[in-house]
């Protein structure tokens, strides 16, 4: 979309307050007090204090937070002014969108509950559902409440689908992470390499002794020695981030996401060994346990009773994304769950096109 030109009315958006029982004294100190951006399409207006609607909630990816899509875009489309289109193009009908702050000091979360992070799943089943079917004229069931997103928020959707299904009707998830052993394994050398840059005593040229170093102040064990802590607060005073910076705090992230420990430093553990690098078997186990692709089975009667599943993925997707989209999508199959997958020409960036065909997917799937 080269040029912004509205069609038909907009909608409008509602900014409200929250404040949290359940984020209330998280362990990173976060907010409890959260804006909730909630946007009602024309026709809310249009049939005062009669017609309900469907509601869709948006889980935005990692370093993102519900506002951010509501903000303006230069060219393409925030999810509001997607969502008014789509609906006077006829492609869906009105329904109700929340875009809930999720945000955290570790860049983000996976929705899901963690004892390092918070309990983000809990906050938005428990509290948020009820707090918007309170406030707005929803169709206050699962069978016409759906949640989508992409990446992290992809994530998010697709286990909430599966661990959550009571709350959920539908679920749409673009290119969220799926098969660890791709998506984050590769990346693990230069979050040791950024978070190297934080060791105490600093490295001198010289000997090392590698059997001794790699086995002090539980590295072995996947303890930080401090030099996560000292990283951690090197980014907190930053306003910009280098991109090794951002994809290392993205990994510590997912450690105390998938790998929580209220007994290690900071309150979780990573699955490598800070000096040698060497795989930390049963660290690695546990990240393996929160995988999409791993979850499939176990989760069978959940996925079933969804009314709709939609996925997709870019195939050039440079977190390797497509790869495990495509697994996750055999083993639905295999599994007899019903669902959509597609796949696209474009990598894991600036996709938020793809909401075109998600958006209405989850109408049709949530209609009264």
């Amino acid at each position: 979309m080269a040029l912004k030109r509205p069609k038909g009315p907009a909608g409008t958006v509602v900014v409200l307050e929250h404040d949290s029982k359940i984020l209330r004294d998280n362990p990173l100190g976060d907010p409890h007090v959260r804006k909730l951006a909630v946007w009602l399409p024309p026709q809310y207006d249009a049939h005062p204090g009669r017609r309900r609607f469907p509601v869709l909630y948006d889980f935005v990816g990692f370093t993102g937070s519900g506002l951010g899509h509501i903000g303006w875009k230069p060219f393409g489309d925030n999810v509001p002014e997607r969502a008014a289109r789509l609906i006077h193009e006829k492609k869906m009908g009105p329904a109700i969108i929340v875009l809930p702050d999720c945000f955290t000091a570790l860049g983000g979360n996976q929705y899901v509950n963690s004892t390092a992070i918070g309990n983000y799943a809990d906050y938005l089943t428990r509290e948020i559902i009820s707090f918007v079917d309170r406030e707005f004229r929803t169709l206050a069931s699962r069978e016409h409440r759906g949640c989508f997103g992409k990446s992290s928020g992809g994530y998010g959707a697709i286990l909430h689908g599966m661990k959550y299904a009571r709350y959920w009707g539908a679920i749409a998830d673009h290119s969220g992470d799926a098969y660890f052993d791709f998506v984050y394994w590769h990346d693990w050398p230069n979050t040791l390499n950024e978070l190297a840059k934080h060791r105490v005593p600093k490295r001198k040229a010289g000997r090392y002794d590698a059997r001794r170093e790699s086995g002090r102040k539980g590295l072995a064990a996947g303890r930080d020695d401090g030099r996560i802590r000292r990283f951690l607060q090197h980014v907190w005073k930053e306003e910009k981030l280098a991109t090794a910076e951002s994809l290392c705090i993205m990994n510590l992230c997912m450690a105390a996401t998938y790998d929580p420990d209220p007994r290690a430093p900071l309150g979780f553990r990573v699955p490598f060994n800070l000096e040698t690098g060497e795989l930390l078997v049963q660290r690695w186990r546990r990240w393996r346990a929160h995988d999409p692709v791993n979850l499939v089975a176990r989760y069978r009667a959940n996925l079933k009773s969804l009314r709709g599943i939609y996925i997709d993925c870019g195939w050039r997707d440079q977190y390797h994304i497509h790869y495990g989209s495509r697994i996750l999508s055999k083993r639905l199959a295999a599994a007899g769950i019903r669902h959509t997958y597609e796949e696209f020409d474009d990598n894991h960036s600036d996709i938020d096109y793809r909401m075109d065909v998600s958006l209405p997917f989850l109408y049709r799937a949530l209609k009264p």
